[in-house]
């Protein structure tokens, strides 16, 4: 078991590298995980995060049958206590230990499962976002899953970074906004809020879930320019909550107090 806390004292699956080394998660990124809210030493939205693990396992052929969600569940609140920590995160993984066709090895079991715990992720007093030129392909088979081949959402979050930026934004080839590299988002414009569809390439966050179950918010396939007239936009995730964006592309946004901000309570 993984184990991670705060941003210390990380150690290495129980694996060993000779199992590892040619499994199709090692060569291939093929694996799937989920970062949940930690909020007075409890996940949050565990029900949701495991229907999501569940049918990300299934797109990618990842075998969960020896992990049951009683199991699952138990190891997280394990790890979490064992962090001290009352408010934060934890990400679960579970990585395709299969071996591959193309460079068979042998293996001895189908997936590994790993588990870090650690704090939320800082943020800045000004939460600055960017357009990303990286799009979204909404054909590719990862559209819409949580996986481990995630190196395009670093790729495109480190590209901002090098400018200047907190966060980007990402549109798909028919030109519509999908939402952050790593977050959703949220936009609020003459009193109504809106989220991009699903169909977009939108992956589908937990916390954005909430959010359009519990206030009135429309999903929307719109081009990147509908943000240049909004009243405010507001990122979201598992590690950051509900975050107010100051400015997109160096252009400030008016600080609204609108519910989204107090919907949930971390």
């Amino acid at each position: 078991m993984a184990s991670l806390t705060g941003a210390m004292n990380f150690q290495k699956s129980t694996c060993s590298p000779s199992e590892s080394s040619f499994t199709v998660s090692t060569l291939y990124g093929n694996g799937i995980f989920t970062t949940i809210a930690v909020l007075d030493a409890k996940p949050v939205f565990w029900v949701n995060h495991w229907k999501r693990l569940i049918r990300d396992a299934a797109t990618l052929g990842v075998d969960l049958s020896a992990f049951s969600e009683k199991t699952v569940f138990g190891e997280l609140t394990k790890e979490i206590a064992a962090s001290g920590l009352s408010d934060g995160r934890a990400r679960i993984t579970f990585s395709d230990e299969r071996s591959g066709e193309i460079w068979p090895a042998e293996s001895s079991r189908n997936t590994s499962m790993s588990i870090l715990v650690g704090e939320r992720r800082p943020i800045p007093a000004k939460f600055s976002i960017t357009a990303s030129p990286f799009r979204v392909n909404i054909e590719s088979p990862l559209v819409g899953v949580k996986s481990c081949n995630y190196l395009e959402n670093l790729l495109g979050i480190e590209e901002a970074r090098s400018r200047g930026f907190h966060e980007a934004l990402r549109i798909n080839h028919n030109g519509h906004l999908t939402g952050g590299c790593m977050s959703n988002v949220f936009w609020l414009k003459q009193g109504r809020l809106w989220t991009p569809h699903l169909d977009t390439g939108c992956l589908p966050g937990t916390t954005r879930e909430y959010i359009i179950e519990n206030l009135e918010c429309e999903e929307t396939r719109q081009p990147m320019d509908t943000l240049g007239t909004a009243d405010s936009i507001f990122m979201t995730s598992a590690g950051l909550g509900v975050v107010r964006v100051h400015d997109l592309d160096n252009r400030p946004f008016d600080h609204i107090d609108h519910p989204i901000l107090h919907v949930l309570k971390w």
